[in-house]
């Protein structure tokens, strides 16, 4: 593999004369800024990032990596867990640049940039009283969200963002750019609806949004001692409710504020909840929630962008992340004791699992309509070991993967993609299912010599 350093400095003008953003060199005062990702644990140094302002931009680096032999990685967000948005000694090809968001209220569509946060999207989309569903943390990049699935709080009521996205521009790993769409390249958009950044670098989204001006959200919790019974009762109770309501259950610490005091550094069991259906319903949609008698209850009525950015200020960029993920078709009595034993054991404030149902309208899609294999699963799990001091590193990694191996035998195989690091080939291919070799000749087609390959590689 060629590196960046080996390139002669005319190559590297010239490729500067045919970009209207920014390429960053490590030789670059901003270099270091640049190149850091959400996960502070993801240290690489690129042999040079370049910040493209528009689809000509994006053009150029792509055709110059491609020319120069250089491994090339694409960043949205810069979110993913695994730090795949950048890569040692290549090019970084920064979509950071490319935002727009045109709400189009005629027929509620929404197009977006491939740099976009949701956060921007959400504030775009909330003046016309709309929203596309989307993750859980405002602050996650559009691209990589949408390209892997998109699960969420409007999961039940709406489905995965792929199900919800019409269109696509993107160029292509031979520097053609086009638009895919059901009607146009009909393959590649199966592809990028499930199969991450592997067929081409999108530069616009086209989304269906919905109407929803307001939510009643916000969590619900109890002691940890009662994880296994809390448990049993949500699975029961979340696949049958109304699909206006929605919840992911947590294993989980209070760090501290705004949760009252007495709460702080106490380890609970809860669930966090979207409701999109009529206020004036919701008394009854929620009482067996409250029949439960939560400890702590903080649910109201609240603006959709407010649910997005609930725990946005618990998780600034730059914090240590470890990530493990599985799906499960059930919560049975292992399970469950898997969850009170780790879950009693968090090392770190603001370490965590997460169990997303798949379910209502997410759960309605065929399981070859798109790649997203796992339509069946009942969770979308996953846990994460947080912290902001590097000196934590090992402790979240060896609880993760501790509370990892006690619920994998348990789960459906594979993993959602934008809760996976490098997990090697068999966990990609797990987590494609029955839909990998589909995958895998698209891939043949559109990127052949696979040059887009940070990512989850699907190998052509």
């Amino acid at each position: 593999m060629e590196m960046v350093k080996g390139l002669d400095a005319e190559l590297i003008a010239s490729l500067k004369n045919q970009i209207r953003g920014e390429v960053v060199m490590p030789s670059d005062i901003e270099y270091d800024t640049r190149r850091k990702v959400f996960n502070g644990m993801i240290d690489k140094h690129p042999g040079m990032i370049v910040k493209c302002v528009d689809v000509a931009d994006v053009l150029a680096s792509v055709n110059f990596g491609r020319e120069n032999d250089l491994l090339i990685a694409v960043r949205g967000g810069g979110h993913n867990g695994g730090g795949l948005g950048i890569c040692d000694d290549g090019m970084v090809i920064d979509l950071s640049g490319i935002k727009f968001v045109r709400v189009d209220p005629s027929n509620n569509t929404v197009r977006v940039g491939g740099g976009n946060l949701w956060g921007e999207v959400d504030h775009a989309t909330h003046a016309f009283g709309l929203a596309i569903p989307a993750g859980i943390i405002s602050t996650t990049g559009v691209g990589g969200l949408t390209l892997g699935g998109g699960v969420g709080y409007l999961s039940r009521k709406f489905g995965l963002t792929i199900d919800n996205l019409l269109e696509a521009d993107m160029v292509l790993a031979d520097g053609t750019f086009v638009t895919v769409s059901k009607e146009q390249h009909a393959d590649l958009f199966w592809a990028i609806r499930g199969g991450g950044g592997n067929f081409g670098i999108v530069t616009s989204f086209k989304f269906q949004a919905h109407p929803i001006k307001t939510v009643i959200g916000g969590p619900t919790l109890w002691p940890i001692a009662q994880t296994e019974e809390i448990m049993a009762w949500f699975d029961g109770f979340i696949h049958g409710a109304p699909e206006d309501l929605n919840g992911f259950i947590a294993t989980l610490v209070i760090p501290g504020p705004p949760f009252p005091e007495h709460l702080h550094n106490k380890q609970f069991c809860g669930v966090v909840w979207c409701y999109t259906g009529h206020p004036d319903k919701f008394k009854d949609v929620f009482k067996p929630v409250r029949d439960k008698k939560p400890l702590f209850e903080h649910v109201g009525e609240m603006p959709y962008p407010s649910v997005q950015t609930l725990f946005d200020g618990l998780f600034p960029p730059g914090l240590q992340w470890y990530w493990r993920a599985d799906f499960f078709d059930e919560l049975g009595p292992e399970v469950r004791a898997g969850h009170l034993k780790h879950g009693s054991q968090i090392p770190t404030p603001l370490s965590q699992m997460h169990l997303y149902p798949i379910s209502g309208a997410a759960s309605r899609v065929g399981a070859t309509d798109t790649p997203w294999a796992y339509r069946d699963a009942k969770y979308a799990g996953v846990i994460v070991g947080v912290d902001q001091d590097p000196n934590n590193k090992e402790k979240i990694t060896d609880w993760c993967k501790d509370y990892y191996n006690t619920l994998h035998p348990y789960s459906s195989g594979g993993a959602y993609s934008n809760f996976m690091m490098e997990e090697g080939q068999e966990r990609i291919k797990a987590s494609y299912r029955h839909n990998y070799d589909r995958l895998v000749a698209i891939k043949n087609t559109y990127d052949p010599d696979n040059l887009f390959k940070v990512n989850q590689n699907i190998k052509p």
